[in-house]
């Protein structure tokens, strides 16, 4: 990586996504330290299964809206001493 955070793509990897000069690219974030690079030369369909984890069972939309209910209600009580997250629970 330079100075100014540039990087460069192999020229395999170029050759594999179809890059040329003035390609754009896509950082998707998928974990912790887990970074994937895509290029936004193609179509949407092109990023199916990007997200898949192998090893974990796909969720539910009920179970994705209570996650997202869930670490939203934490990310509220964040910051919040515990007798100031009691009050707030009654």
């Amino acid at each position: 990586m330079t100075s100014k955070g540039q990087i460069t793509v192999p020229k395999d990897i170029r050759d594999e996504l179809k890059l040329v000069p003035g390609s754009k690219l896509m950082f998707v974030r998928v974990g912790p330290g887990d970074v994937r690079i895509v290029a936004r030369t193609g179509k949407l369909s092109d990023l199916k299964g990007i997200l898949h984890r192998p090893g974990q069972r796909a969720m539910s939309i009920e179970e994705m809206n209570d996650a997202i209910a869930d670490a939203a209600a934490e990310s509220g009580m964040a910051g919040l001493d515990a007798d100031q997250s009691d009050s707030q629970l009654k």
